[in-house]
């Protein structure tokens, strides 16, 4: 294995052999189960705070080794087995408890109900090896419940398959054993992560903005509803330009019909981050920066803008104000409304409002 310290490559060639052999030990999960599931709440696109069914999928690991990404610690080394994805969905949904209603009916016949459904797959939903196409049809009628489902994918995936899953949940939703009940809307997430023009080609993820916007243009002809995540000061961003290259990014995805974006603050994690640490050249932004990203970006008013808030703790430099300002973010995912700033006796500062 290379020092920690050496240079991250100047040559796109060299970058995967560099990020890999920082890697740490990935784990050996069970393809029929996944990798975790839980409830949550976010606002949709009519105002309403809707709950939301997430699932981690299981599957083959990412094509891509982007820089930041650490999702590959819980992926299969080998292709997905057949079958795999509906049996983690169905064993995600019985613990979750969303059990068939006994009555059928329209909407809501898993009890309790939410009304969307995140499959999220630590790569992307239309790459054939992390999810099996023949299991496509089998995850629609899954899904086929749901007013909304949202799936991930790399932009250079986008194509066909995305218009025949559409297609797949419409048929499911009209064959539902409860009766028919209306076709979910499908959302792709996208991850965008910087508009910055220097950036966005050393995170190794092999996409450009116009290969972004191409993908965003096939959704939009296609009734394809997008979601984009924004990094918050990605690697090679000093601190001071982290929130307003963020406000850019969503900008820049908004104009691509981007209805809702995530603002992602960055994480270490992975060995690679940690050696570019190092030498400088990255360090996880501070929760005011955050906080300035999603006020900024918020006050565009072009779509929904959700701060990404897992582990807030990391990015936080003072325990006091840490709850009230998780909280304060929390309630703008919701009202999508700048909220005023919170006040903090001990660190002597407010946030951003």
């Amino acid at each position: 294995m290379k020092p920690a310290a050496s240079p991250y490559p100047a040559r796109a060639a060299e970058r995967t052999r560099w990020i890999s052999e920082r890697r740490s030990a990935r784990s050996t999960p069970d393809p029929r189960r996944p990798a975790a599931y839980l409830l949550e709440e976010e606002r949709d696109e009519t105002g309403r705070i809707a709950r939301v069914a997430t699932l981690f999928l299981t599957n083959r690991e990412c094509p891509w080794r982007c820089l930041m990404c650490d999702l590959w610690k819980n992926t299969l080394e080998c292709d997905t087995p057949a079958g795999a994805v509906p049996a983690q969905m169905d064993y995600a949904f019985a613990r979750l408890g969303l059990r068939p209603a006994k009555s059928g009916g329209r909407r809501g016949t898993l009890q309790p109900a939410p009304r969307m459904l995140k499959l999220y797959n630590a790569g992307s939903f239309f790459d054939p090896r992390a999810i099996p196409p023949s299991d496509h049809a089998a995850i629609a009628a899954r899904a086929a419940p749901f007013e909304r489902v949202i799936v991930e994918c790399h932009p250079a995936l986008i194509g066909p398959s995305a218009v025949r899953f559409r297609d797949l949940l419409a048929r499911a939703a009209d064959r539902h054993p409860g009766g028919p009940v209306p076709a979910p809307r499908l959302e792709i997430a996208m991850g965008l992560e910087t508009a910055h023009p220097r950036v966005l080609p050393r995170l190794n993820k092999r996409m450009t903005l116009e290969r972004f916007a191409d993908a965003a243009r096939f959704l939009r002809r296609h009734s394809i509803a997008l979601r984009a995540f924004v990094l918050v000061k990605p690697p090679f961003l000093e601190e001071e330009e982290a929130a307003a290259w963020a406000w850019r990014s969503a900008k820049f995805a908004f104009d691509c019909g981007a209805g809702l974006v995530c603002l992602i603050p960055t994480r270490g994690g992975n060995g690679a981050m940690e050696a570019l640490a190092v030498r400088g050249q990255f360090a996880p932004p501070r929760l005011a920066t955050l906080e300035q990203a999603t006020d900024e970006t918020l006050r565009l008013g072009r779509g929904r803008v959700f701060a990404d808030l897992w582990d807030l703790e990391r990015f936080a430099d003072c325990p006091a104000c840490l709850d009230s300002r998780r909280e304060r973010l929390r309630r703008m995912n919701h009202n999508q409304v700048v909220e005023p700033p919170v006040a903090c006796p001990r660190c002597q500062r407010q946030t951003q409002g």
